[in-house]
């Protein structure tokens, strides 16, 4: 067969391929006439085809979303969930040291140290520092004192020499002023603004005072004494901003020994309560004594009678609520508190476990409660992490009262906050700044 041949059988299909296109147009139209314009039976148009292919990729593509949704829904519910038990229930088995700085062995000045910012507020009879997170020194403050004493409140710290006369208040930046009192300092306070309060005294009655920030004096003082209607102050605390105080009372009443819980308002609306008392509890105590008070944040704030805890409100600032009073019947052998979260531990006997460690939310609600036997020297606690430590180990709980770390320190400690990273810790004693790095 040549070439011809071919190329003429292919002109001929071809042009059967035209009549049989062409024949089947003139009986779907009835106009053969008119090629141009065709239409189909069943009432089925080209449109029609486009849109059913264009629904169904939207529905394929709708389905292939929604499955991507699901996976992604339970990869974010399965990390939760895996982030919620490491948080609560993992527990570290080792450690090693991020950083260390050496202080200086001779210093027989060291008094201690108070959380500062991320960091630490060191205090001695010759000066003041305050370490960064990174245990380098951001400021140094000299001063001479025979019995150092502190005080801290978010960004503000005051530094007292006891039963002397001087009071240094600094904030993060370095030391803002100096107080000068003409009587004996028994005890201090420091708001969040740098308003410093403090308990005098001389040989017939107490006194308490307050300052600005830059040392200067206020024109408001209390005197107490424990026969009169105030009665002898044992310990106060301000409100972070400065306009609220509580104190805890002694006075004598039908020759019995009784305590008090004490509110002053020193805000505007303060001026219209006389002497600035607003509230005053005295019948939850009996004969109990209060050795110490503490305002958590603006509203709530906490008393530790020797048997109770007591929980106040002074959202009402011209009427503070009792709201609630835990009693206690074990001897107390620790207190600490947060903005939080406030603990006791108390001492078990006749049980398994030597001691009880109970925490509660600022409103009174218990949290947790935690048998255990350790000899701890120091019971402190940072936002949700607690910290219980002797010389040679420590122990760390979460806040739902789980042990997640036990293990020991080679150097004297005297204080422990949290560090950057919730396996870090910062450890700090008089010889030694150390970064704890848990694993």
């Amino acid at each position: 067969m040549n070439d011809m041949d071919s190329m003429s059988r292919e002109s001929k299909k071809d042009q059967l391929r035209k009549r049989v296109i062409s024949g089947e147009n003139g009986r779907n139209t009835g106009n053969t006439g008119n090629a141009g314009n065709v239409s189909f039976s069943g009432g089925w148009t080209p449109e029609e085809d486009s849109e059913e292919i264009v629904r169904k990729a939207h529905k394929k593509v709708k389905r292939r979303h929604l499955v991507l949704l699901i996976l992604l829904l339970i990869l974010i519910g399965g990390a939760a969930g895996g982030v919620y038990w490491y948080n609560r229930y993992f527990q570290f088995e080792n450690q090693t040291v991020g950083w260390e700085r050496v202080l200086d062995r001779g210093d027989g000045s060291f008094t201690g140290y108070k959380k500062f910012g991320n960091g630490f507020l060191k205090y001695t009879k010759d000066g003041a520092s305050n370490i960064g997170s990174d245990g380098k020194d951001i400021w140094i403050q000299s001063y001479e004192m025979k019995s150092p004493i502190a005080a801290v409140n978010d960004g503000y710290a005051a530094i007292a020499d006891q039963q002397g006369n001087s009071i240094y208040i600094c904030d993060q930046s370095g030391c803002l002023g100096i107080a000068t009192t003409v009587l004996p300092i028994v005890k201090i306070t420091i708001s969040a603004k740098g308003v410093v309060a403090a308990i005098l005294e001389d040989q017939t009655a107490s006194y308490i005072y307050f300052f600005r920030k830059d040392g200067t004096e206020m024109q408001i003082s209390m005197k107490g004494v424990l026969s009169g209607e105030i009665g002898y102050p044992l310990d106060i605390s301000l409100s972070p901003d400065g306009t609220m105080l509580t104190g805890s009372y002694m006075y004598i009443e039908d020759g019995t020994l009784r305590s008090r819980v004490a509110f002053y308002n020193f805000s505007e609306v303060g001026k219209n309560a006389l002497n600035r008392f607003v509230g005053g509890f005295h019948d939850i105590y009996k004969e109990s004594i209060v050795p110490r008070v503490q305002y958590l944040d603006d509203v709530y704030s906490v008393a530790f009678a020797q048997d109770s805890i007591s929980f106040f409100s002074s959202r009402d600032v011209m009427s503070p609520a009792l709201l609630k009073q835990v009693q206690v019947t074990e001897e107390i052998q620790s207190v600490f508190y947060s903005r939080d979260y406030v603990g006791v531990i108390v001492a078990q006997e006749g049980g398994e476990y030597r001691q009880r460690m109970d925490v509660y939310k600022p409103n009174g609600d218990a949290v947790f409660s935690q048998e255990f036997t350790y000899d701890y020297t120091y019971a402190d606690i940072d936002g949700d992490t607690i910290f219980l430590y002797n010389e040679d180990s420590c122990r760390v709980y979460n806040r739902y009262g789980n042990l997640k770390y036990e293990g020991p320190l080679d150097f004297s400690v005297s204080k422990m906050i949290k560090g950057s990273l919730p396996n870090q810790f910062l450890a700090a004693g008089p010889q030694a700044i150390k970064e704890i790095k848990l694993h």
